[in-house]
């Protein structure tokens, strides 16, 4: 009986519409995968933000009798709680009288063996992302594609919308310089859902056996790359709000700096500040649950704050071009030793560190932007911004 209200719950919803312009994402468009996985033993590379409105991808999958296997996590777990960088450990989700295995793809490896997938006849990927290259969603993804390509594994996308979809900007990764924050030569804003990502990885051959994967992308309906998208449930402990997600791709750059972005704070990727910085404004970083020991620990910071603030559609390298004018002088390690992982090459602090303006660096990235979006634009699966 649960089961069957949770189904007409779901179907119930399909056809409401939401506060994003009644789109639809992926998951919802039932009829479009529902004959891919009937009858098959599946894997979900999922997490928290794996949902039809606030219905979770499992409870509509079992709705419907289907046969789920395991449960794969990326960072932040299973749950989305888990504070960044941390180590997670396999253990057992519980349904009913169900155990159901969660291996964690952020724990003692990133990558699943062929231990972890066997017996898997098709593998699910359902996760929100925020388009930004740094953001490892998509490096579990890609993880996750490479194996299916091995083994012979249907991988299945339930594409959502991007929140940073509307415009393409940054460094381009240079390959030299590939780590789990940045796998793909794309710009640190690549303007790509993740389905879009998947079929560039794949078309592009970025993946071991690329030729062999069986992958098909649900796609999202009633959106495009021009409207806004509001996230429903924060992709991660420390992006509260639409502002923070706005804001992620260009204040990310400074957690390979000495400077504070509110991590420990009410307002995290919504302020920047450090002891030496000379602002009215201020804020004490404190450990939280989201974040325990952030940088500048229960240290008075003052500089800016951006909540008021429109934000514009480019990474903004303004600010860090400011604070570093503002605090060579008090610390001259005010880049820590893996700020390259975050840039995608090791040019970018060198360029601020030789007083060039963020016009003037925005002029050595041109050509590659756009050699990017000739690329992009074969996969694209939306109507563009340009």
């Amino acid at each position: 009986m649960k089961n069957i209200l949770i189904l007409i719950f779901v179907l119930f919803y399909i056809q409401v519409k939401s506060e994003n312009k009644n789109i639809k994402v992926g998951a919802e468009n039932l009829h479009k995968y529902n004959t891919i996985i009937s009858g098959k033993k599946i894997g979900l590379l999922v997490n928290h933000t794996s949902t039809i409105k606030n219905i979770h991808l499992i409870d509509t999958l079992f709705s419907l009798n289907m046969n789920i296997q395991k449960i794969f996590s990326p960072e932040h777990g299973f749950k989305g709680k888990i504070e960044r960088g941390k180590s997670i450990d396999d253990y057992v989700y519980k349904y009913e009288e169900k155990s159901i295995p969660i291996i964690s793809m952020y724990g003692k490896k990133r990558i699943p063996n062929n231990e972890d997938l066997s017996g898997i006849e098709v593998m699910i990927f359902d996760i929100q992302d925020v388009g930004a290259r740094f953001y490892t969603y998509i490096s579990a993804m890609h993880n996750m594609m490479e194996k299916c390509a091995e083994l012979g594994i249907k991988f299945l996308v339930l594409d959502r919308p991007n929140p940073n979809g509307d415009y393409v900007d940054g460094p381009v990764l240079d390959t030299l310089y590939q780590s789990y924050i940045g796998m793909h030569p794309i710009p640190i804003v690549h303007g790509c859902t993740v389905g879009e990502l998947a079929l560039m990885i794949k078309g592009e051959g970025w993946i071991e056996h690329h030729d062999r994967l069986d992958m098909k992308v649900i796609k999202v309906k009633n959106w495009n790359h021009n409207d806004e998208y509001i996230l429903p449930i924060k992709p991660s402990p420390n992006l509260p709000n639409q502002k923070s997600i706005r804001l992620y791709p260009s204040l990310c750059l400074f957690e390979q700096t000495v400077v504070s972005i509110g991590r420990g704070t009410e307002f995290p990727f919504q302020v920047i500040g450090h002891p030496h910085y000379k602002s009215d404004f201020n804020f004490t970083p404190i450990s939280v649950s989201e974040e325990s020991k952030p940088k500048l620990e229960n240290i008075l910071c003052y500089g800016i704050d951006l909540r008021n603030k429109k934000y514009d559609k480019k990474l903004n390298l303004e600010y860090l071009i400011n604070f570093y004018n503002k605090l060579k002088d008090h610390d001259t390690d005010f880049f820590d030793k893996y700020f390259y992982r975050l840039a995608g090459n090791n040019i970018l602090e060198n360029q601020i560190k030789k007083g060039l303006s963020e016009d003037q660096i925005r002029l050595t990235w041109e050509n590659e932007i756009n050699d990017y979006k000739k690329i992009r634009k074969k996969y694209l699966l939306y109507d563009d911004f340009e």
